[in-house]
């Protein structure tokens, strides 16, 4: 069982009071967001259809919960990884333009996450999508969208503090830009996951860019899909690539803590030149993927922000079972109750 019980932790809400809290967080923030970056809401599903390539194949390991539809010659449902390309299909079919987007509440079941502090069966996020135009594919408009959305996070941490001022504000006024090959040659030794608490630990804040293509080492920082975000190019595969994680460093649990998982999305080339190179070629054939080809969907970038993993932070909670309402293996309840950890 992985669980951390940081020494001494009391919670700094009652559980009324967090209630209350994640409410004006949850609230706050959207509208923060949406104003931000130009994005209005929309309803999103909970489910799609099974082999449309529509749904989010995250690490192209991880089962989707599925169910037969008996009213539809019993077709084959998935619940939603999350909606990185359903959101860019909207775009389409809503005509959107370029410099405006959506954003929804995404609800996801993950059966196979490793449960933990951080993570849970239930996943809850902003997810949001926005048209750019060919010139906006570069790395500066990418650094000016990370920078609009660390703002709000920095908003609504200053408006926690106004409702309850024994919860500081820790983080710090600007949001540091790294790429993952450098941070791999500051720490050659370490694993990508001690890398980024490393360097959490150092900024605070930081924009980790180029998650999904193989570094100098031969590896990978983390895995991502080969077909939303760009994080490869022609010459030099996952460096300069275009996507990257907002990672903040947890004063609760001393360790680094992604926030959002974001990037411009691949255009018809870099689609192609990443299929190739995890070897999946065959989704060319897939829904999402004619259409991306055909260029019946426009360019876009856009990303996930976790509801709960923002109100777990802002709030100073150890677990995010503190957050949401979630299973949880009857051990990890068990020593959470010793830990003054009081899981929903």
């Amino acid at each position: 069982m992985r669980l951390t019980i940081p020494s001494g932790y009391v919670p700094k809400l009652v559980s009324e009071m967090m209630e209350q809290a994640i409410r004006l967080l949850k609230e706050d923030f959207q509208e923060s967001l949406a104003a931000r970056l130009n994005l209005r809401r929309v309803t999103a599903p909970l489910f799609v259809l099974s082999g449309t390539g529509i749904n989010d194949d995250l690490n192209g390991v991880e089962r989707a919960v599925s169910f037969p539809i008996k009213d539809m010659a019993n077709m084959r449902a998935e619940v939603v990884h999350s909606l990185a390309k359903w959101k860019r299909m909207k775009l389409g079919a809503y005509k959107i333009p370029a410099g405006y987007g959506i954003y929804t509440d995404m609800n996801a079941i993950r059966a196979d996450e490793e449960l933990d502090n951080i993570h849970s069966l239930y996943v809850d996020q902003w997810d949001w999508e926005k048209t750019i135009t060919a010139s906006d594919r570069t790395l500066e408009y990418l650094r000016s969208t990370v920078e609009d959305i660390y703002e709000c996070i920095l908003g609504i941490e200053q408006d926690v503090y106004a409702h309850y001022p024994h919860i500081f504000p820790t983080l710090p006024d600007r949001i540091e830009f790294i790429h993952s090959e450098d941070l791999l040659r500051e720490y050659p030794d370490l694993t990508p996951k001690e890398r980024e608490t490393e360097a959490a630990k150092k900024y605070g804040a930081l924009f980790l860019m180029g998650i999904g293509g193989k570094l100098s080492d031969g590896q990978k920082h983390d895995g991502r899909a080969p077909d939303y975000d760009d994080w490869s190019t022609e010459t030099s595969p996952g460096y300069h690539g275009l996507n990257g994680d907002i990672i903040l460093w947890n004063p609760v649990l001393k360790q680094a803590f992604e926030i959002s998982s974001m990037g411009i999305r691949v255009d018809k080339t870099a689609l192609l030149r990443q299929l190739i190179l995890e070897d999946c070629q065959e989704r060319k054939e897939l829904e999402f993927h004619k259409a991306l080809l055909e260029d019946r969907i426009p360019l876009s970038m856009g990303g996930g922000i976790g509801q709960s993993r923002l109100c777990m932070f802002l709030l100073r909670c150890a677990h995010i079972g503190e957050v949401q309402a979630s299973l949880w293996p009857h051990e990890m309840i068990a020593e959470c109750i010793k830990g003054g950890i009081a899981l929903r």
